[in-house]
């Protein structure tokens, strides 16, 4: 998330009082997770395990529950609670959502709004676009020309992100989600917004009903998603990709360009673009098969075995 304008890290730290190590007027233009961040940008780790990745990251603000040696260019927020003052600062600039009648949206005149529509705030909607009864879109969404959102869909509900101590805390979403131009969304679909980027839907791409696609999520061009499928968060999917019926994605992978993806496969990890896969866990199609078929052939093959010690006990 980019930050309305450039901050003093003395500025910031006032907000959330706490100290911090570097100069006053360090710079910060934005708030993000881990594999988002960018120079200018505030990331939060507190624990060990993590400390050197985000030391070493392009963020350049670093809120952490560990007095350490400031890298060179960069500054430090002091906290023992370092998830608790990331979620304060991005409930700062990206206050929960309230809604207002239709958020006075950036809406072509050409679109099409039916009854029942729930818009939020900082929402723009394209040329020729069609938006069926009962679709609702939280804040900050970018939604393109020529597409057609069926009925009781969700554009930009919150990530499903939670800290685990005693309880479950909530990462406070402050993303967007994107549609690109000639998209296609099914009924009773949920597209989440990103926690701190943008979530995706590539120029082209279908989506039928009753589809999930978790936060920051970036979906290509021309691809299908077939009904049912459930996306994790955080995960690529190139251009021209397709998901067959009830199809799950685990969450930080990237599936590559033409895959082609079989009916209740279960993707547990990246896959290579350009080949068709089935099952859980996931294989190649052809392979998968195979396997299935010899599996198939097991019974038989025992049967044989038990025939031929029968066979030589007899002798």
């Amino acid at each position: 998330m980019k930050l309305p304008r450039s901050y003093r890290l003395d500025e910031i730290c006032e907000l959330v009082s706490c100290k911090y190590v570097g100069a006053a007027d360090h710079e910060v233009t934005g708030i993000n997770e881990i594999h988002m961040v960018v120079p200018g940008d505030i990331v939060f780790v507190d624990h060990p395990k993590y400390y050197d990745k985000a030391l070493n990251s392009a963020a350049t603000t670093i809120i952490i529950n560990k007095d350490v040696e400031v890298p060179a260019g960069k500054a430090l927020i002091l906290s023992d609670e370092p998830f608790t003052v990331f979620n304060a600062l991005t409930l700062h600039f990206s206050p929960k959502q309230k809604w207002i009648e239709n958020g006075e949206p950036d809406i072509h005149p050409s679109a099409q709004i039916a009854p029942g529509v729930t818009i939020g705030r900082n929402v723009s909607i394209g040329a020729n676009t069609v938006i069926h009864p009962n679709v609702v879109i939280y804040d900050n969404a970018r939604i393109g020309e020529h597409v057609e959102i069926h009925a009781n869909t969700c554009i930009g509900g919150h990530a499903f992100y939670y800290k685990k101590t005693d309880a479950y805390t909530k990462m406070h979403s402050c993303g967007e989600v994107i549609i690109e131009d000639r998209v296609e969304i099914g009924c009773g679909c949920t597209i989440d917004k990103g926690v701190s980027g943008a979530t995706v839907i590539g120029q082209g791409t279908k989506i039928d009903n009753q589809v999930h696609v978790g936060h920051d999520t970036v979906i290509g061009k021309n691809c299908l998603l077939a009904a049912q499928v459930g996306v994790a968060g955080c995960v690529v999917i190139e251009d021209s990709v397709t998901l067959w019926g009830q199809v799950g994605v685990r969450s930080d992978i990237t599936i590559g360009s033409g895959a082609i993806v079989m009916a209740q496969t279960g993707i547990s990890k990246g896959l290579e673009g350009g080949k068709t896969y089935f099952g859980s866990p996931v294989a190649e199609s052809r392979e998968k098969l195979k396997e299935m078929a010899n599996v198939r052939k097991i019974p038989g093959i025992l049967e044989d075995i038990k025939s031929i010690k029968s066979s030589l006990n007899e002798n």
